[in-house]
């Protein structure tokens, strides 16, 4: 059941004048919510405590009325599972890296599970804590992305040549790939409405690999057995360059990370969904600058007509950077609605 109307209709590519909005981060180090709490709490207590983690997810729903909540946690704790000593200090440290030994000796999938099921307390308890009208979805990290963090080669932008091949892909879909379905599936059975599959680093792949290996195993082993019930976001994501791939991957939508282009992209999408893609720098601007950059993109996306923009989730290209405005999101959202209500 999908719980959030305008949410619902960009799932249903139906048109309508206001989009939803919600944001990547959205709760995190920007807002104030977030940092009252962090000050007693450290960032795993957050996730792991599913009180504090339902906590934090609803805050920014309380505060800025965004459309959608989203599971606070975090995309690398199944590596923490299956054996990676994993702190944050703020961001992820690992003590040591996945190698050819290291696979025999991670977990069986149901334990892992079991280790993440803190997800699942959370999700029920955010739903609880929601306003009925306001949607709730899952994440999980992509694939590849948690195996170049469990490799520790998650800053190597380069186009990787894959001379370990045989090693990754063991990895990857003897282990990974069947952990991710099982968390999707555990996060479903709790409220979430869908999953997102967050998988940044999939960038390092070339495009060869990604369209014709990858993404076709990711549709077969998780995308259809979840049908529509998985966005996918990717930076410099090569299914972007074809307006079918939401409908011809069962997908429920995926998010545009480019910062241009976007309008174009929504005209040829009829399935499914497309999110973004406002800069999210501008939110770190003072007023007048993030102001015009708004005016800016409005005036962009009012130039369609409802049935070229069905399907949009008003967004961002990423997430929430952590020095942004709360006045700024603010502004946006209440901006946002108020312009295109007027639109039709």
């Amino acid at each position: 059941m999908i719980r959030n109307k305008r949410f619902e209709n960009a799932l249903k590519n139906i048109p309508q004048s206001i989009p939803p909005i919600w944001f990547m981060r959205q709760a995190g180090r920007y807002h104030s919510h977030y940092q009252g709490l962090r000050k007693k709490y450290s960032f795993e207590q957050l996730c792991k405590n599913y009180e504090l983690a339902s906590k934090v997810a609803c805050g920014p729903i309380d505060e800025f009325d965004y459309d959608v909540a989203i599971l606070f946690s975090d995309i690398l704790f199944p590596l923490e599972s299956m054996g990676l000593k994993l702190k944050y200090a703020p961001g992820p440290i690992f003590d040591s890296y996945f190698n050819e030994n290291s696979i025999t000796k991670i977990k069986p999938i149901d334990e892992i599970i079991h280790d993440l099921s803190f997800q699942s307390k959370a999700l029920i308890e955010t739903r609880i804590r929601l306003p009925e009208n306001k949607s709730l979805v899952g994440f999980v990290g992509g694939p590849w992305t948690l195996l170049s963090y469990g490799l520790g080669i998650k800053n190597d932008l380069d186009k990787l040549n894959l001379n370990n091949l045989q090693f990754y892909e063991k990895l990857l879909y003897d282990v990974i790939v069947p952990v991710t379905v099982n968390t999707i599936k555990m996060q479903l059975d709790s409220d979430a409405e869908i999953v997102y599959v967050f998988d940044t680093n999939a960038r390092q792949l070339n495009n060869d690999y990604f369209l014709n290996i990858y993404f076709k195993k990711l549709k077969d082993q998780i995308f259809d057995i979840f049908p529509k019930k998985i966005a996918y976001f990717c930076k410099d994501n090569p299914l972007l360059n074809d307006a079918s791939s939401i409908e011809n991957n069962n997908l429920a939508g995926m998010v545009y990370g480019k910062p241009k282009g976007l309008e174009e992209y929504l005209k040829t999408n009829h399935k499914g969904f497309i999110q973004g893609n406002f800069e999210p720098s501008l939110l770190e601007k003072p007023f007048n600058e993030f102001k015009q950059g708004l005016d800016e993109f409005i005036d962009r996306f009012s130039k369609l007509t409802l049935e070229e923009r069905s399907g949009w989730i008003c967004s961002l290209n990423h997430g929430v950077l952590p020095k942004s405005s709360e006045s700024n999101v603010k502004y946006f959202i209440d901006n946002i609605r108020e312009s295109f209500s007027t639109i039709k």
